[in-house]
């Protein structure tokens, strides 16, 4: 095994999870890793293992192949092997070829709702087979379920739980595909309450020692229009008057936090969301357009990013806009797909934001096909599987408007704005 292999093994997982520097990674860090191998490979690596791997423990022996393949796989490679074979030719190739080719699934660029719907969208899809495959332990001696309790946004939801069939006191419920949403909970308890703050379709789990042992969707709906603006942990939330015209939806620039603070060098998203409030449209045979425009430009807003999601009961339909000049970072989801900017020509999603871009979307001969002002620039399969619109969103990094937005089924009208 070379060690500088290893090294850029490390180093792509380090730029697909995006967490900082792994030198400042906490204990807390390495257990949410191991859940996440777990999730994707079925195989758990300790967080100790981890540790030791990283360096953040002394060791003197050398990972053991098991290891090896299930970092390997997690990273998106078939094992090791197939590692080491793909990390040799892109060193001989390195002074002829710029872009090194890493998986698809790799770093994020892009912040805000569309960033997180990428790892929405790679959970989805790597745990579904993983999560309902056979396995030692006996799901049906456990019970899951939730209640919401209100209809708004921030919402509590109570989880109903029954863990007393546990070996282990390893016992959490999670919010939502994201591991830092999971807490602790007692296995001789039976309800647990937990706050949403922001909307959407959610996965909630039971886990038990590292499996999940059950799962339900959960729609966190919003009262018509919710507006906010990004901000860890609690967004900042937007009066209807801020951002609600009779023919737009464009953000004041004189209102709320932007009034009293401005905005700062890192520029945070807008974000529009409407969840739950029209009929579900399949997805066989569906038709969607909206006119935006991103009206800020200045500081680390100068790729003008902005994003229209379709929220699904199954992964999201993301597109991503932004000025020509930024198209390499743009990234798609397809429901189950996720294209990248970084190897598939996604310069049609460049546009000029001196004006509105029509962005559209519609099924059409078994594939979801794209527009941008009425120009089909991408086309991707559709799912095997049913799947229904359920509500969406707009965000856009800076400030941002949309206007004309129609959604269809069948050609007849489910949901239309401004």
């Amino acid at each position: 095994m070379s060690t500088s292999d290893l090294r850029r093994l490390l180093s792509i997982i380090e730029q697909q999870l995006d967490w900082g520097d792994a030198a400042t990674w906490q204990s807390k860090d390495f257990e949410i890793l191991n859940q996440l191998i777990f999730e994707k490979t079925k195989i758990s690596l300790s967080a100790s293992t981890l540790r030791r791997v990283w360096g953040r423990v002394e060791y003197k022996n050398l990972p053991s192949g098991t290891t090896l393949d299930t970092l390997a796989s997690f990273a998106g490679f078939e094992n090791w092997r197939a590692f080491v074979k793909s990390n040799s030719r892109q060193e001989k190739n390195v002074t002829t070829q710029q872009t090194i080719v890493t998986p698809v699934a790799g770093r994020r660029k892009f912040k805000g709702l569309l960033s997180i719907a990428l790892v929405i969208a790679v959970i989805l899809v790597s745990t579904y087979f993983v999560e309902t495959s056979g396995s030692a332990i006996n799901t049906s001696t456990y019970t899951f379920s939730s209640k919401r309790l209100t209809a708004g946004i921030p919402n509590s939801v109570i989880f109903n739980y029954d863990a007393t069939a546990s070996p282990t006191d390893s016992i959490y419920i999670q919010q939502s595909w994201d591991p830092h949403t999971k807490t602790l909970v007692s296995k001789n308890r039976h309800q647990h309450t937990s706050v949403y703050y922001e909307p959407g379709f959610y996965q909630a789990k039971l886990v038990v020692g590292g499996k999940t042992v059950k799962q339900h969707k959960l729609m966190i709906p919003t009262d018509g229009w919710l507006g906010l603006i990004e901000n860890r942990p609690v967004p900042v939330y937007l009066k209807p008057a801020d951002f609600i015209g009779k023919d737009v939806m464009r953000l004041n620039a004189g209102a709320g936090w932007i009034k009293n603070v401005g905005l700062p060098a890192q520029v945070p998203f807008i974000k529009y969301y409407n969840i739950g409030n029209f009929t579900p449209v399949p997805l066989i045979n569906f038709s969607f357009s909206a006119r935006v425009k991103n009206e800020y430009s200045e500081g680390s807003a100068a790729c003008q990013f902005a994003g229209v999601s379709l929220i699904t009961d199954s992964g999201p339909i993301i597109i991503q806009l932004s000025t020509k000049g930024c198209v390499s970072e743009l990234n798609m989801i397809n429901v189950n797909l996720i294209i990248s900017g970084k190897n598939v020509d996604l310069s049609g999603f460049g546009v000029d934001f001196s004006d509105w871009a029509l962005v559209s979307c519609k099924s059409a001969a078994g594939k979801i096909q794209y527009y941008v002002n009425k120009k089909l620039v991408y086309e991707a399969p559709m799912p095997t599987y049913n799947v229904k619109i359920v509500g969406m969103g707009f965000n856009f990094q800076g400030t941002g408007a949309v206007k004309n937005i129609d959604l269809r089924s069948s050609d007849k009208i489910v949901f239309e704005a401004f």
